[in-house]
């Protein structure tokens, strides 16, 4: 299996094949875990100055900040794996929603 790029939001790119898991990032361990990777230089903001929405970790103990949904990143995930691209300038980066985005095909 190749590399697994999926758009994450405001021009960031993430390889899917090296992510362990996507959580929110309202608990405490969460919270205690940001603080954490970010004390040890793990710590990637792909926020662009957004609030958080989800926090991905990776196979590299490397801790990722997205400003998309977690629902969002999955349902971007399944739509590549079924077939349905979108260039990243038919995705709307300014749209804030939890929905993730369809593009026909």
């Amino acid at each position: 299996m190749g590399i697994e790029l999926i758009h994450i939001g405001f021009g960031n790119i993430l390889a899917m094949n090296r992510v362990i898991a996507i959580a929110s990032p309202n608990s405490a361990p969460i919270k205690r875990t940001i603080q954490d990777g970010r004390d040890k230089g793990l710590l990637i903001d792909m926020t662009s100055g957004r609030k958080t929405k989800a926090v991905i970790f990776t196979d590299s103990e490397h801790i990722v900040l997205a400003a998309l949904a977690p629902e969002t990143i999955a349902g971007r995930l399944l739509n590549s794996r079924e077939g349905v691209f979108a260039h990243p300038e038919q995705l709307d980066e300014t749209d804030e929603s939890d929905k993730p985005v369809l593009i026909p095909s």
